[in-house]
C-alpha cells in the first residue's frame, strides 16, 4: 500500500520558492500572510539527491501525449480489439495526431497548474481527460466512416492511455522513493507497532527521509484482519507478542510504536518487553503532539517532514495521556483580537499557555517575566528566531514599586493570566516573605490594576496546596484565591476574576522527574520522601487546555478545580521512571517527611463539592472573599516583609487570613 502524496514533483508551472517571505521575522500569525504566500508555502517539494526537483516546462503534456501514441501503436499492432483487419496506416497517423491535439487541448483545460504530478489528487482529473479524448475518438470515428480507425479500437485505446498514464505516475513514484532510501550503512533496522494511520505516516516518513536512520523492516498489528497486509513493501509478520521472535528473524535492533492512542499499560508492556530483547524503542507522536512541538506563529512548521519527529517513551506515556474535549469557539471568543498579558511567561505553566493562546491570534501577547533567559525560551518557541526586540517581551519584577501600574498603563491588557509564583514548599517554608511578596501583595497589586484597567478576564494560576493549606506556599495561594474572588466581585458580571486550581505538572522545572532524571544520570540512589507519598499528576499540556477552558465557563469569585485524575504513588512512578530510562535496578533511598508537605494532596477543601455544571474535567466551587480593608492590611505587611526580620509574622497572618 501506498500513499500517492508520500512522493511528489511540482507542477509543469512551478512557482519559485518564496525566499524574501522566508527572510522576515515570523513575528506575526501565519493568517496574516498573503494568501498567495500562504499557498505556497503549502506546497511540499521533493528532493533527489539533496536537491529539489524541478520537470522542466512541458514534460507533463509531452508524456501524456505519447502515452496516447504509444496505446494507439499497441492496439493496433496487437489487435488488441480483436478488429477483422489492420487499419490503413493512414487512419492510425489521422487518429494519432487528432488523440494528441485532444490530450493538449484536455491538459490546457483540466490538468494545467491545477494538481501536482503523481499525486491522488491528480487522478480524477487524469480519468476525465481520458474519457473526453476517447469519447471524441469513439465519436468521429463512428462519423467518419473509414477515415479513421475503427469504433473499438478507438475505445480501447482509451483504456490502454489511462492505463499507461498511471503506470507511467507509478513509476515515477517508486523512483522517488528508491532514490530517497536511506544510505544502508547508517540504518537502524526498525519494527513497527500498528498498522494503522501511524503506522503507514511512520513508514512513510522512513522510506522519505533520505538522511534518516531508520528502515522499517516488519509490521506488527494485533488485528486479524490485518494479518498478510503490506504498506508499502513492508510486511505485517503477526500480532505485538511476536515481537522476539520476528525480531530475531528480521535482526531488527529498534522498535518504533506507532499508535498515538495507546493507554499507559499497552506503552508500559511494549517498553518492558522491548528491553528485556534488547531492543531500543521509539515512540510516533500524535498529529496534536506535533502541532504543540512547533512555534505557534509558524504553525506550517509543525509538519511531518522527517524521522526526527520520533522520540523515546516519555513518563507521560506511562501515566496515560487524557483526550481533553475543549470548546475551541469559546476560547477564541475571547482571545481572538485581545491584548493578552501572561505573567511568569517563562515558567512551564506559563510558556505553555504562552503557545497556546498565540494559536487565537490576539491582538497581542505581552509576556512577563523576572528571567530574561525564560523570555528568550518562550520567544523562541513561539517564533523560532528569539531575538528579543519584540514590545510583547517585558522583563520585570512584579514586586518593583510602580512595575505593575506602568505596565498596564503602557499596554491596556483586556485579557489577564497570572502565572507569576514561587511554588517550592521548603523554600517558602524557609522564607515566609518571600512567598508573602511575591504570591499574596503581587497579586493585590495585579487585581487592583487590572480592576481599574477595564481587564475583561483575570485567572489566577493557584495550586492544589491552596485546599485545606497546612504549609506557607499553601497559604499564600489560598489568600491569592480569596483576593481574586474578592475584587472579582466588586466588578461589572460581565468582567470576570477567577482561579483555577491544579496539582503538578509533569516535567516543569523543579518537578521530582528532573531529580530523578539528574540522580540517574550521576549514578545515584532515587531519593523518595515516604514509600506511601501520593501526588497528583497531569501534563503541561493538558493542564493548559484546561485552564484556557475554564476561561469561558468562570465567573467571579469561583474557583475553578481541574480533574487530575487519579493520584500516583511517587515511589511507583520513580521506579517506572527509572525502567524507562534503561536503569530498572536503581536503588531507592527514604528520606523523611519535610515541614509542610503533606502524604496526599486534597483537591478540594473542607466545604468545597465536586460540581461540574458546565465541563466534565473542571468543578467549580466559590471562594469567600475578604473585607475590602484587607486589601489596605497586605500593602501595611508588605512594607514590613521588605525589611526582613518578619517571617514568622508573615506566616501566622497568612496562615490567619487563608482559613486554615
Amino acid at each position: 500500500m501506498n500513499s500517492l502524496n508520500s512522493f511528489t514533483a511540482p507542477p509543469d508551472s512551478q512557482p519559485g520558492g518564496d525566499s524574501a517571505a522566508a527572510s522576515h521575522p515570523a513575528s506575526v500569525p501565519a493568517a496574516g500572510r498573503s494568501v498567495a504566500h500562504s499557498v505556497r508555502d503549502s506546497w511540499p517539494t521533493t528532493d533527489i539527491g539533496g536537491s529539489r526537483l524541478h520537470l522542466p516546462h512541458g514534460t507533463i503534456p509531452a508524456l501524456d501525449c505519447a502515452m496516447w501514441v504509444l496505446a494507439i501503436v499497441l492496439v493496433v499492432s496487437l489487435n488488441i480489439d480483436g478488429g477483422p483487419a489492420e487499419p490503413a496506416r493512414a487512419a492510425v497517423g489521422v487518429t494519432i495526431l487528432l488523440a494528441v491535439v485532444l490530450q493538449l487541448l484536455a491538459w490546457l483545460l483540466f490538468l494545467r497548474g491545477r494538481v501536482r504530478f503523481a499525486t491522488s489528487d491528480e487522478i480524477p482529473q487524469i480519468l476525465v481527460t481520458d474519457l473526453f479524448v476517447a469519447a471524441v475518438l469513439m465519436l468521429t470515428s463512428a462519423l467518419s466512416q473509414g477515415v479513421l480507425l475503427p469504433l473499438g479500437t478507438a475505445g480501447v485505446s482509451g483504456a490502454v492511455a489511462l492505463t499507461l498514464h498511471l503506470a507511467a505516475r507509478w513509476l515515477f513514484q517508486h523512483f522517488v522513493a528508491w532514490r530517497r532510501r536511506p544510505q544502508a550503512h547508517r540504518t537502524r533496522r526498525t519494527i513497527v507497532l500498528g498498522a494503522g494511520y501511524g503506522g503507514v505516516q511512520a513508514i512513510s516518513l522512513m522510506q522519505q527521509d533520505q538522511d534518516g536512520v531508520f528502515t522499517p523492516v516488519a509490521i506488527l498489528d494485533d488485528d486479524p484482519s490485518k494479518r498478510h497486509l503490506r504498506i508499502s513493501g513492508v510486511r505485517v509478520l503477526g500480532p505485538w507478542d511476536a515481537l522476539g521472535q520476528v525480531a530475531q528473524e528480521t535482526r531488527a535492533d529498534l522498535v518504533l510504536l506507532a499508535v498515538p492512542s495507546a493507554g499507559p499499560d499497552k506503552v508500559d508492556e511494549v517498553v518492558r518487553n522491548a528491553q528485556n530483547l534488547g531492543l531500543e524503542i521509539r515512540i510516533m507522536p500524535s498529529m496534536e503532539e506535533l502541532v504543540d512541538r512547533a512555534p505557534s506563529y509558524r504553525p506550517d512548521a509543525s509538519q511531518l517532514q522527517s524521522t526526527n519527529v520520533f522520540r523515546a517513551p516519555q513518563i507521560a506515556d506511562l501515566l496515560g495521556r487524557r483526550e481533553i474535549d475543549t470548546d475551541v469557539d469559546a476560547i477564541g471568543a475571547y482571545l481572538t483580537g485581545e491584548r493578552v498579558l501572561v505573567t511568569g511567561a517563562g515558567g512551564s505553566i506559563g510558556s505553555q499557555l504562552c503557545q497556546a493562546i498565540a494559536r487565537y491570534e490576539p491582538e497581542r501577547l505581552i509576556m512577563v517575566d523576572r528571567d530574561d533567559s525564560a523570555l528568550h525560551a518562550v520567544q523562541l518557541s513561539l517564533d523560532g528566531q528569539a531575538m528579543l526586540d519584540s514590545p510583547d517581551l517585558i522583563l520585570g519584577d512584579l514586586r518593583t514599586p510602580g512595575f505593575i501600574q506602568a505596565l498596564f498603563d503602557e499596554n491596556r491588557p483586556t485579557i489577564v493570566f497570572h502565572a507569576a509564583a514561587l511554588k517550592h514548599v521548603t523554600l517558602t517554608e524557609r522564607f515566609p516573605e518571600e512567598a508573602f511578596l511575591t504570591n499574596v501583595a503581587a497579586t493585590r497589586d495585579l487585581l487592583l490594576a487590572a480592576a481599574s484597567h477595564d481587564v475583561r478576564r483575570f485567572i489566577n494560576i493557584s495550586t492544589d496546596k491552596a485546599a485545606d493549606p497546612q504549609c506557607v506556599l499553601g497559604y499564600s495561594k489560598r489568600v491569592a484565591e480569596r483576593l481574586t474572588a474578592t475584587v472579582g466581585r466588586t466588578l461589572a458580571p460581565d468582567r470576570r476574576f477567577m482561579s483555577v486550581r491544579f496539582g503538578n505538572v509533569l516535567g516543569s522545572r523543579g518537578s521530582a522527574l528532573l531529580t530523578f532524571a539528574a540522580q540517574l544520570e550521576r549514578g545515584l540512589p532515587l531519593t523518595i520522601t515516604d514509600p506511601s507519598m501520593e501526588r497528583f499528576f497531569m501534563s503541561v499540556d493538558e493542564a493548559c487546555q484546561l485552564v484556557l477552558q475554564a476561561g469561558v465557563l468562570g465567573r467571579s469569585g469561583e474557583v475553578l478545580i481541574l480533574d487530575m485524575g487519579e493520584p500516583h504513588n511517587i515511589e511507583e512512578i520513580a521506579r517506572r521512571f527509572a525502567t524507562l530510562m534503561g536503569q530498572p535496578d536503581t536503588k531507592v533511598t527514604y528520606t523523611h517527611v519535610r515541614p509542610g508537605e503533606k502524604l496526599t494532596e486534597d483537591l478540594f477543601g473542607r466545604g468545597e463539592a465536586d460540581l461540574r455544571p458546565n465541563h466534565p474535567l473542571i468543578s467549580q466551587t466559590s471562594v469567600p472573599p475578604f473585607p475590602m480593608e484587607k486589601l489596605e492590611a497586605i500593602a501595611d505587611l508588605r512594607e514590613r516583609a521588605q525589611w526582613g526580620q518578619h517571617g514568622a509574622l508573615v506566616r501566622r497572618w497568612m496562615e490567619a487570613e487563608s482559613g486554615a
